[in-house]
């Protein structure tokens, strides 16, 4: 057969021998090759200026209704819900489109199953399809979804929700609860329901628990203790840690005590909050790394270990988060001075792996450092890119390209394992690069929120692929007909029974941020507690300070949102 020469026919319309031969047609090809260009970019430049105008409206619009709320006037939708409507119309990444659908639809299932072999209870137990009440029965899993719910747009589901806490979420229990767990659970997830929604529904709840928490801060140095009875109000710490309290179950309440006193107009919250980082400053050393056991009574730090990990992680973060929660003002400046001086103690703290530089964070005990990293320790990343532009260009970038690397190490937590999933904790060996050390994973979400603060950043879609590889080991490991679970050994698959609360408030959504538009949810605006839920930045009045973390047992770490433990 007679093969077809390209001089002749469509073909010659590709050799570039045609348009040597026809210099007009070759100029006119790079006129609209140029032309093609420029309409390209200049479609870019269009939706980028269309968000930028959105996201100032948007602004303007929560401040006149900040305004009409406290002037007593209710509006019945709040203006922030129709920014979730607007992404379609921002979105221009059918990739992100289809995977944040994705995303949605995993909420969708871990929601359902809840509401069916779960609903009001605390958590579900997936494979015996039953609810437990780990937390008192405050509806943990319900009011950690609220804002999830809403955010995605789930609105019957969110409007069922909010009846319950209406009609059946009571506080009045005779449990001793834990302090730092109801906080960021509880108080953070109706006070971001009525940020989102306008529902003072949620912020009457959010009141009556906190102020069930607060004789935990009556102690003589005002540090609180780290459990209280919610029907009795008698407050006291776990007898593991010999009377201490916990640094970051005692340095975390801040960003939703002030919240809710901007929210009533109540000082108290606040006072009780920020006082515990004025006490805390007055010990403050000089590296800014604060061990986890400090004396209620008179304040003093105990000899105990230093982390960035299980019961110290959280405080830092804290330290960052109120300083931009109160606007980056001279009020909240030393949130933000503290905050420097840790994170040069972290960059201490810090080593890499051989072959391959893998960037770590040790924990110290009295003078060794340990070479050992938790999973938790990957919130790192994120708060080290959120807090870096406040920073001089020089040391902005030296704590960015540090955020880039530790995300790097975390990520590989889960690629380095047969399943894909990380452990709870990693050792680290000369020229062995890393090791699983506790082996089970509980869903927890700080690899992902690191990387939706790393992409938001810097705009790197790798960023946006390691999420995906990471959902996508959840969906295959992790999912089972009736929810999701976690798993006893990230080497063999083995699950567990447990769809913890905070994989519906915290994974899922930070998922779904990281595959959609920087304005839903805009970092201008919102301030995300310990639990992944936002707050909204409002002007600050008067002074600050503030952080917390969880609870356990004498043998076994703390289990909850920061110290889970294997079912």
């Amino acid at each position: 057969m007679a093969r077809r020469s390209s001089s002749s026919g469509p073909w010659r319309y590709l050799n570039p021998a045609y348009y040597l031969k026809r210099p007009k047609r070759l100029a006119l090809l790079f006129f609209v090759f140029v032309a093609a260009t420029f309409a390209f970019w200049d479609r870019q430049s269009l939706v980028r200026e269309y968000e930028s105008e959105i996201s100032r409206l948007d602004n303007e619009i929560n401040q006149l209704h900040d305004q009409l709320r406290k002037a007593g006037v209710h509006l019945d939708e709040n203006p922030i819900s129709d920014k979730i409507s607007r992404e379609k119309l921002v979105e221009i990444d059918p990739i992100n489109s289809e995977r944040r659908e994705k995303v949605k639809e995993a909420m969708v299932h871990a929601w359902n199953s809840y509401v069916k072999y779960a609903w009001g209870m605390d958590e579900l137990q997936p494979h015996s399809r039953n609810g437990i009440n780990s937390f008192g029965g405050l509806g943990a899993t319900l009011v950690d979804s609220l804002d999830t719910l809403y955010i995605m747009g789930l609105k019957d589901e969110f409007q069922k929700a909010r009846d319950w806490v209406a009609e059946s979420l009571s506080f009045d229990k005779d449990y001793d609860a834990s302090v730092f767990e109801t906080t960021i659970r509880v108080v953070g997830g109706l006070l971001s329901a009525y940020d989102l929604s306008g529902d003072k529904v949620f912020l009457e709840k959010a009141k009556d628990i906190t102020d069930r928490l607060l004789p935990a801060w009556d102690t003589p140095s005002g540090i609180p203790y780290n459990r209280i009875n919610l029907a009795h109000g008698r407050a006291h710490n776990h007898g593991w840690t010999h009377g201490d309290s916990i640094l970051a179950d005692s340095g975390t309440e801040q960003l939703e005590f002030i919240a809710l006193s901007q929210r009533t107009g109540e000082p108290k919250y606040q006072q009780k909050a920020e006082n515990v980082i004025r006490q805390l400053h007055k010990i403050y050393p000089s590296d800014g790394l604060l061990p986890i056991y400090i004396n209620p009574h008179s304040g003093t730090a105990s000899y105990s270990t230093i982390t960035f990990g299980a019961m110290g992680d959280s405080f830092y973060e804290y330290l960052l988060k109120v300083w931009i929660q109160g606007n980056k003002t001279e009020h909240v400046k030393h949130y933000r001075e503290m905050w420097e001086t840790s994170m040069e103690g972290l960059i201490s703290l810090t080593k890499k792996t051989t072959p391959s530089n893998y960037y770590y964070i040790c924990e110290r005990n009295g003078g060794s450092l340990s070479d050992k990293m938790d999973e938790l320790a990957c919130f790192a990343p994120g708060m080290l890119a959120l807090g870096a532009s406040g920073y001089g260009t020089e040391k902005a970038e030296q704590i960015m390209d540090l955020a880039k690397e530790l995300a790097r190490t975390c990520y590989n937590f889960y690629q380095t394992t047969p399943t894909k999933l990380a452990g709870e904790n990693y050792f680290f060996h000369a020229g062995q690069d890393m090791s699983v050390g506790t082996s089970w994973n509980i869903l927890r979400p700080e690899t992902v929120e690191s990387l939706m603060y790393l992409w938001r950043l810097t705009g790197n879609k790798t960023y946006q692929d390691w999420g995906w590889d990471i959902f996508q080991a959840f969906e295959k490991n992790s999912r089972i007909e009736s929810g999701y679970v976690g798993l006893r050994d990230v080497n063999t698959g083995e699950k567990d029974n447990m769809m913890q609360s905070f994989f519906l408030a915290e994974t899922l959504k930070y998922l779904y941020l990281l595959f959609s538009p920087p304005s839903v949810i805009s970092f201008d605006e919102w301030v995300f507690n310990t639990e992944a839920h936002p707050l909204r930045i409002v002007p600050r009045n008067g002074n600050s300070q503030a952080h917390s973390v969880d609870t356990a047992t004498p043998v076994v770490r703390p289990f909850g949102r920061k110290q889970g433990k294997q079912d």
